[in-house]
Order: structure tokens, then sequence, then C-alpha cells
């Protein structure tokens, strides 16, 4: 038999894990991704370092950014499902 246990701290770091995802992390990759396109435009920033973050530094970041919002939108989902069979059906489906 496979134990199930869902304790109200269980429902709160799920809940709080969410409102982190939703309610500004996601956000602030956005905000990262402004700025980056930003600094990769050679008319706003020019020069031997502008140049190496636009040819290495942003590109390599801006997938690991895309990466972070893709595995974190994808978490939000799954803790969505976790919390629905945890507190509606016990878990043990």
């Amino acid at each position: 038999m496979t134990r199930v246990l869902s304790t109200e701290q269980a429902k709160t770091a799920i809940t709080q894990l969410q409102n982190i995802i939703t309610g500004g992390f996601t956000d602030q990759i956005d905000a990262l991704d402004a700025q980056g396109r930003i600094l990769s435009d050679p008319n706003v920033w020019d020069g031997n370092l502008a140049s190496q973050f636009r040819a290495d530094t942003w590109p390599e970041t801006k997938v690991a950014l895309d990466k972070a919002r893709t595995e974190l939108e994808e978490l939000n989902l799954q803790l969505g499902k976790i919390s629905d069979d945890i507190f509606s059906a016990g878990g043990n489906q």
C-alpha cells in the first residue's frame, strides 16, 4: 500500500510556489529579457564588450531564460494537478 499524506504545510508550500511563479518570477524573466534586447541593439550600446554581449552572452542567457520560463510554467501546471489530487481525491489514484 502506498502512503498518502497531505498536510497543511504541503498545501501552503504548493500555494506559495504557485504564487511565486505567477506573481512575479516570470515577470522578472520578462523584464530581464526586455533589458537584454535593449542592450543587444548596437544603436543603444556598441563596442567590443557590447559585441561580445550580443554574440555570446545574451544569446546564451536568453536560451536559459526561455528554458527557465518553460520549466516554471510546467511546474505550475504540475503543482495544480498535484494540489487537486492531494486535496480532492487523496492523491492515491
